[in-house]
């Protein structure tokens, strides 16, 4: 089931203390002392919602499929082989499955994502 209740998550106003520390794995910080909260939505085999927030600074992932919001912040994805990202508030933004990215992030950055694992 997606959801049993309907509902409203005022995403962009949460305090940080509302999202859940994901502390990154050291090998993925390149500069700085990234701090990673996240507020799951939804979470499924097939499907994950939620709000993702990364601090100044710089980290590397292998993105899932995803389709994503920038609700506040600045950053720049740089995507090996690809084009490089500049993300701002409003950007709707779409990364494939197995995509290498680095993230250098100017301003904290909030999102909301979907992503199929």
């Amino acid at each position: 089931m997606f959801t049993d209740v309907a509902r409203v998550v005022r995403a962009s106003q949460l305090p940080d203390s509302e999202l859940d520390d994901a502390p990154l794995d050291p090998a993925q910080v390149v500069d700085g002392t990234p701090e990673v909260r996240v507020l799951e939505l939804h979470g499924a085999d097939d499907l994950g919602i939620g709000v993702w927030q990364h601090g100044a600074g710089v980290s590397t992932d292998v993105e899932a499929d995803e389709v994503f919001v920038v609700l506040s912040g600045r950053a720049t994805v740089a995507v090996d082989g690809g084009p490089t990202l500049e993300l701002c508030p409003g950007d709707v933004g779409l990364l494939p499955a197995g995509a290498r990215t680095t993230w250098t992030v100017h301003e904290t950055l909030r999102k909301i994502y979907v992503v199929r694992p």
